[in-house]
């Protein structure tokens, strides 16, 4: 029941809808399923015993109404009554094809939504949220988990269902037939398979385990090997990587072979059973009619019930053993639908203007699982229009600030206000598209110039003009135009590794501007380009100055020169603020921090 309700918990009313149609269907085949090996009974003792044409009532009156289409013969009634057996199965098997296509389409969009619904619910938490977790956790549970959950917890379901209704409906039958034979035949085939699974369930379930937590490593080291892949190269570590992956792959194997193994033994130790039963039960039942023809029909019909019972049976139990090895990575899926905030929850985008101050008052911030304050009762002002820089040690708290102020962490106290409207998840939308913001590490998709500067825009949308104007101002627009083959409809490979890193960070410079935005934050931007071009590209930013706001995180002096104030943190705290030639002069601590004056 617990698997139930946690796949009832992931599906949406509409899927849950969709379930239940599907569920009517399968009970339909189910009754269908019935039916057919009802048919064989009648049709054998008809054929074992061509008199009882005469003397059953039924028979005799289905023989006169058969008369009416040209039937005159007992022979004649007995080739229709074939005819109509076998019409029978094929409208059944039609049914459950069709079945099955309504069943194998709701597996496969169910897989879909439920891997976009885990895609927008991660993206859907806080920055903050991400810091402490793994991206190859999130491609293993949307790429990988997803997949075997749907595929060895939601179609087996479905199949338990669907065989379960089948071998309820042939056991109605059967005891319908005879009570006692039914009852000893569905205590001895419970029995088996229920013994069977109890001692097989924890092996099965350990293995589960054991395979989620090796699928992890196996993302984990494939993520690392490929996002490292120049130092793996010049460090000669591909065996290294090679056998980080290796290893819990084969692992992974091993137990995907042990569990398929426990799940397929009992069909060969009751196939055995079966058939010495089938002997006992013709033993029995011969007994039990007087003769071997007067004990045929009853033979014939648990044989064909059989046939269609003890694939059922062993479905069921494979099905209860796929749920035992995969229980784990439905856990890990449902745990996180359960846990992580609604996709659905929108907050009102409340409309604020930026037009006068962006203010941080008395901002405390600890990073989740860490002891020390990141930031500590920080207060600052920032003039709308103006170029500020932020100066400081490594760890003094100049990126943590400017998080704040993207709105990416949530300060535990203080307030970040801008003109006077505090910032909160009602309007952190609104501000946000007031940013554009250049990272110390450029991402770079594996598409155009054209597409990485506008990046996120669909390409018909895209606008060339602003594409083009925020490359010149990055120092861009030369080097695309007269060394690229394509220009800005060149390609530029997976993270830019067709680039140099300047040319790289000179995309993400261009990217930030390509929306017009009224803030504009350099985060470490220009570490990467030499002395002359980072001159360049502070010359360019410096003439947006007066025009929008630039807030720049720098190691060397020489990039905040031109600043019109200058924020010196140190562990957290706000040790001093000034213009350049102040801080130069007063604080030593200033001309310390300057990794290359």
């Amino acid at each position: 029941m617990q698997i139930f309700r946690k796949v009832l918990f992931l599906l949406t009313n509409y899927q849950q809808k969709r379930a239940f149609i599907l569920l009517l269907m399968l009970t339909a085949v189910a009754l269908i399923e019935m039916i057919g090996i009802a048919s064989i009974l009648p049709f054998v003792t008809v054929l074992t015993n061509p008199s009882l044409i005469e003397t059953n009532s039924i028979l005799n009156r289905m023989f006169q109404i058969s008369n009416n289409f040209g039937v005159e013969s007992n022979l004649e009634f007995l080739f229709v009554l074939g005819v109509v057996v076998f019409a029978f199965l094929i409208i059944s098997i039609t049914f459950k094809v069709l079945a099955l296509y309504f069943q194998v389409k709701f597996i496969q969009n169910l897989q879909h939504d439920i891997a976009k619904r885990l895609v927008v619910k991660y993206l859907s938490q806080s920055y903050s949220w991400f810091l402490s977790r793994h991206s190859a956790d999130f491609a293993k549970t949307i790429l990988s988990e997803v997949d075997n959950v749907l595929g060895s917890v939601v179609a087996p379901l479905i199949e338990l269902i669907a065989k379960s209704l089948i071998t309820i409906a042939i056991f109605v039958l059967l005891l319908a037939i005879d009570i006692k034979t039914s009852l000893i035949v569905s205590f001895l085939l419970g029995c088996s398979y229920g013994i069977i699974y109890k001692i097989s369930s924890g092996y099965i379930s350990k293995l589960g385990k054991d395979r989620l937590e090796k699928n992890q490593q196996l993302f984990t080291s494939i993520s690392d090997a490929f996002g490292a892949l120049k130092e793996i190269k010049v460090g000669g570590l591909e065996q290294v990587y090679v056998k980080r992956f290796s290893d819990p792959a084969q692992t992974i194997a091993k137990n995907n072979a042990y569990s398929t193994i426990v799940r397929d033994l009992p069909r060969y130790v009751l196939e055995a059973m079966a058939f010495g039963g089938i002997i006992l039960l013709i033993l029995y039942l011969m007994i039990q009619k007087g003769s071997f023809n007067n004990a045929l029909p009853i033979i014939s019909l648990y044989a064909f019930a059989g046939y269609r019972l003890m694939p059922a049976l062993q479905q069921i139990y494979a099905s209860f053993s796929k749920f035992a090895f995969i229980g784990p990575s439905l856990d890990k899926i449902y745990d996180d639908f359960k846990s992580l905030k609604s996709s659905e929850t929108k907050y009102p985008n409340k409309t604020i203007e930026f037009n006068k101050i962006i203010n941080l008052k008395n901002i405390n911030f600890t990073y989740p699982n860490m002891s020390q304050t990141a930031l500590k009762n920080l207060s600052l002002s920032i003039p709308a229009n103006s170029t500020v820089g932020f100066v400081g040690a490594t760890g003094s708290g100049k990126t943590t600030t400017v998080d704040i102020i993207l709105g990416l962490l949530e300060a535990q106290k203080g307030n970040l206000i801008v003109d006077d409207n505090i910032i909160t998840n009602q309007n952190i939308n609104s501000w946000q598209r007031y940013i554009g913001y250049v990272p110390q590490h450029i991402f770079l998709s594996d598409d155009t110039v054209a597409a990485n500067i506008a990046f996120g825009v669909d390409l018909k949308y895209i606008n060339q003009e602003d594409v083009e104007k925020a490359a010149k101002i990055a120092n861009l627009h030369e080097f695309v135009t007269d060394e690229l083959p394509k220009k800005y409809e060149t390609k530029i490979g997976e993270r830019g590794v067709r680039l140099s890193g300047g040319q790289r960070q000179r995309i993400g410079i261009a990217r930030a501007l390509y929306n017009k935005p009224k803030l504009l934050i350099l985060d470490e931007a220009t570490s990467a380009l030499d002395n002359q071009t980072e001159k360049a590209v502070m010359e360019a930013v410096n003439n947006l100055s007066k025009s929008i706001t630039i807030i720049i995180i720098a190691h060397r002096l020489n990039t905040v020169k031109n600043c019109d104030k200058i924020f010196l943190l140190e562990k957290g705290q706000l040790k001093n603020e000034g213009k350049f030639e102040e801080l130069i002069n007063t604080d030593e601590n200033f001309s310390i921090n300057d990794n290359n004056r």
